[in-house]
């Protein structure tokens, strides 16, 4: 990857579909393969901070002083016992957005931390909370690319599209260089006709890529989120496994310039 830092948004407006745990994992799995690995925690209800390890309610300072400008953006960062460093988040951030609000340049708080910081990276990955709000608007606005975690279930697709009309509307006025990568199936069971009539259902309803491999639901990622780590640690399995060979394929996307592979479920 160079010395170009790359910064990847996780986003849907519908909570549930594994936006935390693809954030955690994808993070753990670069790390693995030696990448300088940021995760940023744009969510109030700090699932993100709290599944690697810390205590939201114990955080001294957090993403809330550093979006409103109290303190820099090194000040908050912390580290995770799989190597990756977080800047973590805490219910103070509810209270940050409705301040943002009152900010000219609200959407690009957090790209003006990030600038101060990202240097010390090769990737950075934002979880973004289950909302359109001024977080999420600050999560697109610094990102290079969106990747959006799609729980293959029925009301799926709900908000889809009203995501897809934000990130047009972010391409149009605040970050006209950020690339939507495409949907990454989650919690998929490919055995039943049901997940694939979701994917089937998305594909044909908005025209958005499906990205592969599609992430298969196991009773690892709750394990790993009471844990304080992610899903990669301890004994091998198939969520590991995917967000590993998903991990990968964005590192050679970023390499190599060549788009990500799709996927097709079998009809």
């Amino acid at each position: 990857m160079g010395t170009v830092t790359r910064v990847l948004a996780v986003a849907n407006q519908k909570g549930g579909v594994a936006k935390t745990t693809t954030v955690a994992s994808l993070g753990a799995a670069m790390t693995e393969q030696g990448k300088k690995v940021l995760l940023v925690d744009l969510d109030p209800q700090g699932s993100l901070t709290f599944s690697l390890g810390h205590d939201p309610d114990k955080l001294p300072v957090s993403v809330h002083e550093v979006l409103l400008g109290d303190v820099e953006p090194d000040v908050a960062l912390v580290q995770t016992q799989e190597g990756m460093t977080l800047l973590p988040a805490n219910i103070d951030l509810a209270g940050a957005e409705a301040m943002l609000l009152m900010r000219a340049g609200r959407e690009h708080a957090l790209k003006r931390a990030l600038d101060k910081v990202s240097a010390d990276f090769d990737v950075v990955i934002i979880d973004c909370p289950p909302s359109l709000g001024v977080l999420t608007l600050n999560g697109l606005t610094a990102a290079d690319e969106v990747v959006v975690p799609l729980q293959c279930e029925t009301l799926a697709h709900r908000g889809v599209g009203q995501f897809l009309r934000t990130v047009a509307d972010v391409q149009a006025i605040t970050n006209p260089n950020l690339t939507l990568l495409g949907a990454l199936p989650t919690l998929y069971d490919s055995r039943t006709t049901h997940s694939r009539d979701v994917l089937f259902d998305v594909v044909d309803r908005y025209n958005l890529p499906v990205l592969s491999p599609p992430i298969p639901r196991t009773v690892r990622f709750a394990e790993a989120s009471a844990s304080g780590a992610s899903v990669l640690t301890g004994r091998k399995n198939k969520g590991a496994v995917a967000y590993r060979e998903f991990a990968a394929a964005l590192m050679k996307h970023w390499k190599t310039g060549k788009p990500l592979q799709t996927y097709t479920p079998d009809v």
